[in-house]
């Protein structure tokens, strides 16, 4: 990778304005895998120009031939799918294998699914039959920033570039510091494909700096971040001089409600869901909601599938878990398991420490707490490691209650065989997304969230409104 220290912006590979070297940390090792430069105002201000120029000229260009750009990007993206794997594996410690399915994988779908709705997608529709001289319009937001963190880098970036390219838009991406490496191959492949200077342009550097440069950037028109919530208020108040739309992708603390008459693989789905990619997904599965009746069972088995749970490092092949992504967010965890302790909560597997084995990288052990009251930290504050917390329940609106007692509200989970009980569940529940019985959501399904979790919504023809503008228009004559 050649391209490290560079910046990509006005369709050129550039030097930074004034370097300012940073180390990429490989957590499966704790050695430096890469040095990128975090960018200045000036590099900001620069890439911003470029997008604000390129942009009326993006907007005007057919439907169609914006679809053969992103049908070629398509295809450049599969052709570097191995180079993509080993990015992620490498900066943010997914197992190769992992890399190679979900975390390649899910960029190619999503660009694959907004294909699909861009398609057949009506940026100019008549208002009703009964109106026929009014039209509305859907027209692109502008420029856009798009902010993006290091737990699902390639899905975070296709969510945001892909939609905001087959809007219109033009934009800069700032991928996160600490995994910066897939964005730079990804960069390398919009590049190969030709889209017009200045569409696309990518400036590593921090939240502090290229971050908030971009949020308060009076000629950027919107501001797409996915990230932690304390992250999500301070762009939102850093934006709100400039009134531009802001989207956030935020935490969770998500809610998996298993009932008595649940399937009997229902809580080992729920803890290897908790545990994928070390824990570090927004929508993991980490209250685990149990019906009494069933309660200690359900503990035995967590506290079974927790101990099978592999810890190894990012490119080993299998099916185990990897490290967390720094030491910093290690050091989270840790604290964050004492604290459980300290709360009174019963510890059944995992807890403190590194597993047996590994004494170097930023490794944790799956652990699981019992006995959880639903007011606990451990509860209520996102860990963003394989830490998952099991509270027992009697009642269904006792279940329902707790599930909602959170600021968050991104994915919950229900798991019963009586379907008119889900549906009531999926009903009541204050989050953005509902999974019943382990069935996935389906191609190009919303995803974001309720409260604390965020605003917006990312994916299929919602992801497409999310960079549109909607103008109304009377006398309209065709």
């Amino acid at each position: 990778m050649t391209n490290t220290r560079n910046f990509y912006i006005n369709g050129q590979w550039v030097a930074p304005s004034t370097p300012n070297d940073f180390d990429v940390i490989n957590p499966s090792n704790e050695e430096v895998c890469a040095t990128i430069s975090l960018g200045s105002q000036a590099d900001t201000d620069a890439a911003v120009a470029a997008a604000k120029a390129a942009f009326p000229a993006w907007a005007a260009v057919p439907q169609a031939d914006k679809l053969a750009l992103l049908e070629k990007l398509l295809e450049e993206y599969n052709k570097r799918s191995g180079d993509l794997a080993e990015a992620m594996s490498l900066e943010m410690g997914a197992p190769i294998d992992l890399s190679k399915t979900s975390q390649v994988g899910a960029g190619s779908w999503h660009i694959a699914n907004f294909i699909e709705v861009y398609k057949d997608f009506k940026f100019d529709r008549m208002l009703r039959a009964d109106a026929p001289d009014d039209r509305i319009l859907m027209e692109p937001i502008g420029v856009c920033a798009m902010i993006t963190p290091w737990n699902w880098p390639m899905n975070q970036v296709t969510l945001k570039c892909i939609p905001a390219m087959a809007a219109g838009c033009t934009m800069v991406l700032k991928p996160s510091e600490i995994a910066p490496l897939s964005s730079i191959v990804f960069t390398e492949i919009v590049d190969a494909v030709g889209f017009p200077a200045g569409v696309y342009n990518m400036v590593n550097g921090d939240g502090v700096g290229v971050g908030t440069q971009l949020s308060v950037h009076p000629d950027v028109d919107m501001v797409s971040f996915t990230g932690s919530t304390r992250a999500g208020s301070l762009i939102t108040k850093a934006a709100a001089d400039t009134v531009k739309r802001v989207a956030l992708e935020l935490g969770g603390k998500g809610a998996n409600i298993i009932y008595a008459d649940a399937d009997e693989k229902a809580v080992k789905r729920g803890v290897l869901h908790c545990m994928q990619n070390s824990g570090q997904s927004c929508n993991a599965p980490t209250r685990m909601m149990v019906e009494r009746s069933i309660y200690d069972a359900a503990v035995k088995t967590a506290t079974e599938v927790a101990n099978a749970t592999q810890v190894g490092p990012a490119d080993k092949e299998g099916r185990h878990i990897g490290p967390v992504v720094s030491e910093l967010q290690y050091n989270k965890i840790q604290d964050m398991i004492q604290v459980g302790i300290d709360e009174g909560a019963r510890l059944v597997a995992g807890g403190l420490g590194r597993p047996d084995g590994l004494n170097r990288g930023y490794y944790v052990r799956p652990t699981v707490f019992a006995d959880v009251s639903n007011d606990m930290a451990i509860a209520q504050q996102e860990i963003f490691g394989p830490v998952l917390s099991i509270i027992p329940f009697d009642t269904e609106e006792e279940a329902l209650e707790m599930a909602n007692d959170t600021l968050y509200g991104l994915t919950n989970y229900v798991q019963t065989t009586d379907h008119a009980k889900a549906n009531r569940a999926a009903r009541a529940l204050r989050s953005g997304m509902v999974e019943i019985n382990g069935t996935s959501r389906g191609a190009g399904a919303p995803f974001g969230g309720y409260k604390q979790s965020g605003s917006g919504r990312e994916g299929g023809v919602w992801g497409l409104d999310d960079f549109l503008e909607v103008k109304s228009v009377s006398g309209w004559v065709e």
